[in-house]
């Protein structure tokens, strides 16, 4: 009988993995070329059953992502539940075991549980008598590694993803800087005149992607489906699937299904899906004291240890034109940014504009902004759509309330 898999999102991590974690499973996270949940999936040999995830997102859905459960399965069958932001190492396996096991890290902490069949699911815990398997790879600190450890990351993607390609044939009037062997590139559709340097990493563009001309492309980088390339000079960065991107893009992260149509410098930045950057949109990813830079998450600072780290920008998140956001600034979830005022080192979700602090955008008008938005993207919004975004509004304002 096939086992069934699930990712479980620790609770007691989910305030390092804002604004993120309050509207989506943390395997839904982009780390280097792919999500969290797609590598399980690799080390795996299989797909993932469910998440395990905060209750507000029961209705979460999107392309390809399984269900949130709020129990991994029945006990007539066997099942696995390993921890969503531990990352099993590239090109690991995990091992199959007889009789209820738990996994754990170098370090001895628990990062899974094999729970055979008539086995009881009591939660992220299990006996000590229970004997443990090591696996290899790493346990995210928090949001901020989606950044720090991306350069590394990234170049041992693309050089898993080229090894599945062809050979690239160039399009004509495109310019290679290196060695064209380290551009995959065969179904996306490249105007003349666009650049591609890959002398310090690969460049893997997926079908359906458009570069427009005058767009210069620096390796590492990968780029999900459907996703055009505009303009600009974008480098060092994953961009997951149908984005819209321009101007200077530096060792950033998209989700996906987002907007950066226009000129401004983005760097060190995680983008969340739906968000919409308007023109001129700046971050800054350096300290005038080049010291290392803090992130302050619900009301707490933390020690990154990064010299870089621009923007974490929420899921639906959307900034004016102009906007410039301060080093380590982190942008909740359905936040928007317009006004006076540039916007501090944390921002509410679903804060409405910069000018005075409390106001909020409502729910409702929250909703209807996404039935605009979303089918442009040719996702539809029914009901449980609907009751999945009124739930992330309602989780979002209970622990930071508008007025």
């Amino acid at each position: 009988m096939t086992t069934s898999t699930y990712l479980f999102d620790d609770p007691a991590q989910r305030d390092a993995f804002l604004p993120f974690a309050l509207s989506r499973p943390l395997g839904e996270l982009r780390y280097g070329a792919f999500l969290l949940r797609e590598r399980w999936a690799a080390a795996l040999g299989g797909a993932i059953t469910g998440h395990l995830a905060a209750g507000h997102l029961a209705d979460f859905v999107e392309p390809g992502s399984p269900p949130v459960v709020d129990r991994p399965g029945e006990p007539h069958v066997a099942r696995r539940v390993f921890l969503s932001t531990f990352v099993p190492q590239l090109g690991s396996e995990i091992p199959d075991v007889d009789g209820a096991t738990r996994f754990v890290d170098g370090s001895g902490a628990l990062v899974g549980l094999a729970l055979p069949r008539r086995t009881a699911w009591n939660g992220w815990r299990s006996p000590e008598t229970w004997p443990a398997v090591p696996l290899l790879g790493k346990r995210l600190a928090g949001a901020w590694d989606l950044v720090g450890d991306l350069p590394a990351v990234l170049a041992a993607d693309l050089a898993a993803l080229l090894a599945e390609h062809g050979e690239t044939t160039i399009p004509r009037g495109v310019t290679v800087i290196g060695d064209p062997a380290l551009v995959a590139a065969a179904e996306a559709v490249v105007e003349p005149q666009v650049v591609f340097d890959v002398r310090r990493g690969p460049i893997v563009l997926a079908p359906g992607v458009e570069v427009r001309a005058f767009t210069r492309l620096a390796g590492p980088l990968a780029v999900a489906r459907d996703t055009r390339l505009v303009g600009g000079s974008i480098s060092g960065s994953a961009i997951g699937p149908r984005c819209i991107v321009h101007g200077e893009v530096s060792t950033s992260v998209f989700l996906g299904y987002a907007n950066k149509s226009h000129d401004g410098f983005l760097g060190h930045s995680v983008v969340g899906r739906w968000a919409n950057l308007g023109a001129g949109t700046i971050t800054s990813n350096l300290k005038n004291t080049y010291g290392p830079v803090r992130l302050t998450l619900h009301g707490v600072r933390h020690e990154t240890g990064l010299g870089n780290l621009g923007t974490l920008f929420g899921d639906h998140v959307k900034t004016a034109i102009g906007t410039m956001l301060p080093t380590g600034c982190v942008v909740g979830v359905g936040a928007n940014l317009f006004g006076s005022q540039r916007p501090p080192a944390e921002v509410a979700p679903f804060a409405w504009g910069l000018d005075r602090v409390g106001p909020c955008l409502e729910a409702g008008r929250f909703v209807e902004i996404a039935e605009r938005v979303l089918p442009r993207r040719d996702i539809a919004v029914d009901d449980a759509m609907r009751r999945y975004l009124a739930a992330v509004w309602g989780a979002a304002t209970r622990e930071t309330p508008c007025g």
